[in-house]
């Protein structure tokens, strides 16, 4: 599979150098992983708390984890490990060094609060989406300002799409699997992803009683994209009431 340059690259690199523990956030499937063992280039652990012997040393126990995985590390999926937290804290608070941690983690909300409790001023953030545009036509993008003279000089540097083109590159979407393999099935890739989303980021987010009544309201949510939020009018449709939906 052919490696698309990221735009986050340099900034992971300035903070991975700036703090001890650099933590990617971003969906699923965004390439999270590809990009740091891209940057780590083989000198760096991985570990992956999706393999099951690995994610119960690290919650049964943290410490001896820390000593078969010595930094520089590379962790995959560390909301699936949320007691190695307060162990990286205590390790980088006595021995540590810039860049000793990289970590991977899909739950933002969760993670996001058990990370930043434990290690607070100790980590630099990034989040990760999926390709940009510029990315997947492999232009450098600087920071945008809306001026006239740089949209007037991006107008000219800019590629003219036909309008059938531009329809395409939207209704792909985008997804790293979906940009790199010509015979993906968007129709499977895309309900399988609804799917894990459903079973496990859901269920491990907030308290879901009806999985398919969820379901409708996350297609409810999709047909407003681009529209006022409408709490009542989701509601609606999704047969719920406007405070569950709002929450």
């Amino acid at each position: 599979m052919m490696y698309i340059k990221r735009h986050l690259e340099a900034t992971i690199e300035k903070l991975s150098g700036c703090f001890k523990v650099l933590l990617v956030t971003g969906p699923r499937q965004v390439g999270k992983t590809t990009l740091l063992r891209k940057l780590a280039e083989g000198n760096r652990t991985y570990v992956t708390m999706d393999d099951i012997n690995v994610r119960s040393l690290a919650m049964t126990e943290p410490a001896l984890f820390l000593q078969r995985y010595k930094p520089p590390l590379l962790i995959d999926e560390i909301q699936m490990a949320p007691k190695l937290l307060p162990y990286i804290k205590m390790y980088v608070d006595e021995q540590g060094n810039n860049g000793d941690f990289w970590l991977t983690g899909s739950h933002a909300f969760d993670l996001m609060e058990n990370a930043t409790e434990s290690l607070a001023g100790r980590m630099g953030i990034v989040n990760l989406l999926g390709f940009s545009h510029a990315e997947l036509m492999g232009r450098s993008a600087g920071a945008f300002t809306p001026e006239d003279k740089q949209l007037m000089q991006r107008a000219q540097e800019a590629e003219v799409l036909p309008m059938s083109d531009l329809f395409e590159w939207i209704w792909r979407g985008s997804m790293p699997a979906l940009n790199n393999a010509t015979e993906q099935d968007w129709n499977c890739y895309y309900s399988s992803y609804v799917q894990t989303f459903l079973q496990r980021d859901v269920r491990a987010l907030t308290q879901v009683n009806d999985e398919l009544q969820f379901y409708r309201f996350l297609c409810a949510a999709a047909s407003y994209t681009g529209s006022m939020v409408n709490y009542a009018a989701l509601a609606k449709e999704a047969e719920i009431t406007s405070p569950t939906a709002k929450q």
